[in-house]
């Protein structure tokens, strides 16, 4: 009985040194609590791009010189579609502004139209045909207005200069005057600089943080254009030609791609917090 009782008041010792220890402890602090990430800033770099589409192009009018008293009324003026290509080098300032600058070559479209001339005793037309093509060089600016499941709407303008070719021109005219008449002229190839602008509406979507894809229009302003010396197609006259084909324009739709060069920095979160027991 008595060794009973000395085990009850060994285990009660034990209990009691085993509570007050516990009480001397210091209590562990909680683990640090961790800010949220800042917002990643503004982020710029290099990139490359490239576009094909297709132009659906058309003309003013056509000018020539006229004698006093005559007068012309243009009729069909126009071209059909032709494709176009263009490779570029751009920078992105922050994510709502970037520039690039692009060579542009525009295929050859097929002219088409006719000119009514009609005079004192005199009433004719010329028929014209023959193909343009343009190769542009143009620095363009962007703004892009949001992104929303990773689609960009975005609006541009740009400047620049168009080279307008004329190629295989050629004027069929038909007159009475008073008698029935008819000739050809041929026209040399020829081409010049012009001053271009252009403006630039699109959508924008991110493949991954380097890649994206555009689908685009732009409304193109290249100029005027002008072929060679004539020729008629009997040599009986020669020289230099007064034609122009003034104000050519052309509504495009484009598919372009474009290469971040320089990636955003990604985030790391900070290690764990790490205790020793």
């Amino acid at each position: 009985m008595r060794s009973v009782k000395s085990l009850l008041a060994a285990g009660a010792a034990t209990l009691i040194s085993s509570v007050a220890f516990a009480a001397d402890m210091p209590i562990a602090a909680p683990p640090p609590m961790y800010a949220p990430p800042a917002p990643p800033a503004d982020f710029g770099g290099w990139y490359l791009r490239g576009d094909i589409g297709m132009t659906n192009q058309s003309a003013k009018r056509i000018e020539s010189t006229l004698p006093a008293g005559f007068t012309r009324t243009t009729e069909g003026l126009g071209f059909d579609s032709s494709p176009l290509f263009d490779l570029g080098v751009g920078y992105r300032f922050n994510n709502w502004f970037r520039a690039d600058v692009i060579g542009q070559y525009r295929g050859k479209a097929n002219l088409h139209g006719s000119d009514n001339v009609v005079g004192p005793g005199f009433v004719g037309v010329n028929n014209y045909s023959g193909s343009k093509s343009e190769w542009v060089v143009m620095a363009n600016a962007y703004v892009d207005l949001g992104t929303w499941w990773c689609v960009t709407p975005f609006i541009g303008a740009g400047v620049g200069g168009s080279y307008n070719k004329i190629s295989g021109f050629r004027d069929d005219g038909v007159s009475y005057n008073p008698l029935l008449n008819n000739s050809v002229a041929y026209f040399a190839d020829s081409g010049k600089w012009n001053f271009a602008w252009a403006a630039h509406a699109g959508l924008a979507y991110k493949v991954n943080p380097g890649f994206t894809v555009e689908l685009a229009y732009s409304y193109m302003n290249l100029g005027d254009a002008a072929p060679g010396n004539y020729r008629l197609f009997d040599n009986s006259a020669s020289g230099p030609t007064s034609i122009k084909i003034k104000e050519l324009t052309s509504h495009d739709v484009k598919l372009g791609v474009r290469w971040d060069l320089n990636s955003p920095p990604a985030y790391v979160p900070p290690p764990p917090l790490v205790t020793k027991g």
